[in-house]
């Protein structure tokens, strides 16, 4: 791969390029669940690591390694994990990391099952979370102690829209001696590559705006190779210490700056099993040969849709962005290039009754839980994406009664003004 491809060029031909004995265009599918050995030797030196290639899809994939690469490539990063779906992805990067006493701290700002999974379920387990307002730094600063093994926080915050201050948070985590993990999914890496930035672990839901139709689920752990874990071997001695499971490997020594996502497909993927189809790596690669084009008319879309919504007298108040008068307008300029990615929300005149009569008279837009779509989709947080949190948990993600969450898509805008206009006339018979 030519290491100077723009970003457009590397979504379309990074992690595959056919050779003499493979001279597809469209990269293969691989879709076998195991590999033959060459002769009993070569077992032997595949599972003890002396020699690379492929076992057991369980293990990688060489389809799935493709999709791995194009993401890494376009994070900039030195390796990528594909798993089933972004919740795992999230799940195999804490669980790299964290073992029970240890702590992750979080920006609060956040999507409904990834704050359960840090608030409720990685706790059963020993491993607990603590919340920070997202851009409070002297709530991060006081929350993170000598058990805390990393700091994370979402890019453009699902659904609050909130955007976070990465290089100073990753300053502030690297004082502390832990990485800063990033959730990109809602900004993709044609917005925003938190790696150049400071933050050391981009996690992706690759169902979104990476795969963009809404067709395929997906997620990715990408390494940025600069945290610098042997510095810190009592905090990460699952990196730095011999493995008793893994023939008393050190991942530091043995994968050098690649040592985290080694652990990352070694341990959790490979012992939990949230493994990638390979045509469902397929179907997301091509998906993300589009990336760019869809980002822009997404963002266009999305940019008017705002400015209409902010004028109507059934929107009581709009969070996206990319709207000039957005409250961290400088942090958008800074790590967006001044977009707002496709994810806004509102708040109905008239409350939930409201948005349930919103929502009913919508012809075009869909009523669906989803984001990231070609299609416009329209959902109602509260009720869906973040039922089952408390009021407490709401009221920390950002999540009022009143929110309507929009995905917009790269539909002609005019045809969704006047759905949404008409629907938002619907909403107060």
């Amino acid at each position: 791969m030519d290491k100077y491809w723009r970003f457009e060029t590397a979504a379309v031909h990074a992690g595959y390029e056919p050779s003499e004995s493979q001279t597809s265009v469209a990269p293969p599918i691989y879709q076998t669940a195991a590999f033959a050995f060459n002769d009993a030797q070569h077992a032997v030196d595949l599972f003890d690591g002396r020699e690379s290639g492929p076992i057991y899809s369980r293990i990688a994939n060489p389809t799935v390694q493709m999709l791995e690469a194009r993401v890494a490539t376009l994070e900039q990063g030195v390796g990528a994990t594909a798993v089933a779906s972004g919740q795992a992805a999230l799940a195999c990067a804490f669980l790299t990391l964290t073992e029970a006493g240890s702590n992750i701290v979080s920006a609060s700002s956040l999507y409904g099952t990834t704050y359960n999974l840090l608030g409720h379920l990685l706790p059963q387990y020993g491993i607990k979370a603590r919340f920070a307002d997202s851009n409070d730094l002297n709530q991060f600063q006081a929350l993170v102690d000598g058990d805390t093994r990393a700091v994370f926080c979402e890019t453009i915050a699902n659904p609050a829209g909130d955007v976070a201050d990465i290089e100073a948070l990753a300053n502030l985590a690297h004082e502390r001696g832990v990485p800063l993990i990033v959730d990109n999914t809602v900004a993709t890496p044609y917005l925003c590559q938190p790696l150049s930035h400071g933050a050391d672990i981009v996690v992706h839901s690759l169902t979104k705006y990476m795969g963009g139709h809404g067709a395929a689920l997906g997620g990715a752990v990408v390494d940025g190779g600069k945290f610098p874990w042997d510095d810190h071997p009592r905090k990460f001695s699952r990196l730095t210490a011999p493995d008793d499971s893994h023939h008393q490997t050190s991942f530091t020594q043995t994968y050098g700056h690649r040592a985290y996502i080694a652990r990352c497909a070694s341990v959790p993927l490979r012992n939990l099993g949230a493994v990638m189809a390979p045509a469902t790596a397929i179907s997301i690669m091509q998906g993300i040969e589009t990336l760019a084009l869809r980002m822009e008319r997404i963002c266009f879309n999305a940019t008017l849709i705002a400015g209409f919504l902010q004028q109507h007298p059934c929107a009581e108040w709009v969070r996206y962005a990319g709207l000039p008068n957005y409250h961290n307008a400088e942090l958008v300029k800074k790590y967006l290039n001044g977009q707002g990615s496709g994810v806004l929300s509102f708040g109905i005149k008239g409350g939930a009754s409201a948005g349930a009569k919103f929502q009913d008279a919508l012809r075009l837009i869909r009523r669906s839980v989803n984001l990231g779509d070609c299609k416009t989709l329209a959902c109602h947080p509260a009720s869906t994406t973040h039922r089952q949190l408390s009021d407490e948990g709401l009221a920390k993600s950002g999540v009022t009664d009143d929110l309507i969450r929009l995905s917009i898509g790269i539909e002609h805008v005019d045809d969704l003004l006047s759905d949404l206009d008409q629907a938002l006339a619907g909403s107060q018979r």
